[in-house]
């Protein structure tokens, strides 16, 4: 049995700035992190040597391992409490923004570029906005900054070399598998740590698994009472275009963060993660799923510009199994692609037509993910959500002229997995006491720096 004061299930970026935020304030309280993943310097993806996915065991090494996915995405800041999930409704908008920026200097203090996108450029942005306006879209200012994929790892191993450093004993290759609880109380948390059962007692619980261990929270929620309530998943799919048809929009905002409510559904559509420049890359979670994700390098450079478009689905009930609604969807599109990530070309889509690999040979846009396999996303995509995704694609094109054009390649399945949402009060506090749910696991965050932010706030309390 290992002792401690505090216990972190997940190193990824919620984890790891709760225990800097501590350390940072001067506290001597033990901080244990279990992370199911390796080391950060560990953290090797075969498939650039490859060329294809070998799902590796016993987890991914894009998904899991210190920073969790963050290491490996491109490594964007959205500097605005308006992008990145609801924590602002839980602890008010000016105490999100005041952390954000807080969390944005530590990022910085460990190397992060200074240079930040999408400022100035006011007239270039004003005629941005006018087009999406006359196409019902709804452009979102957001200060981003860039640290690129591979600044990115940098960052995070002096994180990782800063918390070891300063006496936080990190479990790698650790898996939590369930909480330990006497009376409604959580006493800490039962792991599986090289090849045997143990357990971490402390005071304080804090489990911050991230989208990958979202499903495992939902669970041991259900199990011991946490109240929580179902929250959205989003169902969509990842775009890639010539880097000339987005030439304007990367230059001026570097990522066009856009809403709309397309016909004939009205459901929340909007476009996330954008990488000019950049490639188109596989994730899998342990149930081999084969998500599609995308990354950006800030020295090595594509010829294409990706993003994602993400329909928002929110349940009623007596339906409370989103992120299993959401997992069907992909296990069914990687059933068509032999395991694999589908891609198809807009005018096939509408044209009712699946694509074959020599139409993509002919194409102007050449896939960045080359084991993707062509074919058909319509015969695995929900009626609802595809019909959302299309309109959506054309409203883009009023802002984006080509962007909606016969070439342009939609890959399948892009989810991301939001857990139901954990009911806690503004000091982050569930229901069960010693028990904390952070970051995109507690459905309250979506994406790095807001994540960070939450952390920022945990360790505050914890100190």
């Amino acid at each position: 049995m290992i002792k401690a004061d505090v216990v972190i299930v997940g190193a990824g970026p919620a984890g790891i700035f709760t225990a800097l935020e501590m350390l940072n304030l001067g506290s001597k309280k033990k901080i244990v992190m279990i992370e199911k993943g390796m080391a950060i310097e560990n953290r090797r993806c075969p498939k650039a040597e490859t060329g294809v996915c070998v799902k590796c065991r016993p987890s991914c090494h894009i998904t899991t391992g210190f920073s969790g996915a963050g290491a490996f995405s491109d490594g964007k800041l959205s500097l605005s409490c308006e992008v990145g999930g609801d924590l602002p409704n839980l602890v008010g908008e000016r105490k999100a923004q005041e952390t954000i920026d807080y969390a944005d200097s530590i990022y910085l203090k460990f190397g992060a570029d200074t240079h930040i996108e999408g400022l100035g450029n006011t007239e270039a942005v004003r005629k941005i906005r006018a087009r999406a306006i006359k196409a019902g879209l709804r452009l979102v200012d957001c200060p981003i900054r860039h640290m690129g994929t591979e600044k990115a790892h940098e960052i995070y191993l002096s994180i990782q070399k800063h918390l070891l450093d300063s006496g936080v004993e990190i479990l790698f290759n650790t898996e939590a598998s369930d909480l330990i609880m006497d009376n409604g109380r959580c006493l800490g948390v039962h792991i599986e740590h090289k090849g045997k059962a143990d357990e971490v007692r402390a005071a304080h619980t804090v489990v911050a698994t991230g989208r990958r261990g979202a499903d495992w929270l939902e669970r041991i929620c259900s199990e011991h009472g946490v109240e929580h309530q179902p929250s959205t998943v989003d169902i969509g799919v990842r775009v890639e275009v010539r880097n000339e048809i987005m030439e304007e929009v990367n230059e001026v905002l570097y990522e066009s963060k856009l809403i709309g409510y397309p016909a004939p559904f009205k459901n929340k559509v909007r476009t996330f993660c954008q990488n000019p420049g950049g490639v188109v890359s596989q994730e899998n979670y342990d149930n081999d799923l084969a998500v599609v994700n995308g990354h950006a390098y800030k020295d090595s450079k594509s010829d294409n510009t990706n993003l994602a478009i993400l329909c928002s689905h929110n349940f009623s009930v007596p339906f409370n199994q989103p992120i299993a609604y959401a997992q069907k969807v992909g296990e069914l599109t990687n059933m068509l692609a032999n395991g694999h990530i589908l891609v198809q070309r807009f005018g096939d889509i509408l044209d009712g037509k699946r694509t074959w690999q020599k139409e993509l040979d002919q194409s102007n846009v050449k896939p960045t993910l080359r084991d993707a396999i062509a074919g058909d996303i319509t015969a695995a995509m929900p009626y609802r959500s595809m019909m959302n995704i299309i309109n959506f694609i054309k409203a883009m094109d009023e802002v984006v002229p080509g962007f909606a054009s016969y070439e342009t390649l939609l890959y399948s399945p892009e989810l991301k997995f939001y857990s139901n949402k954990v009911s806690m009060d503004d000091r982050l506090r569930t229901n069960v006491e010693g028990l904390h749910c952070l970051g995109d696991s507690s459905g309250w965050t979506r994406g790095l720096i807001m994540s960070s932010a939450m952390g920022v706030l945990m360790g505050r309390e914890l100190v």
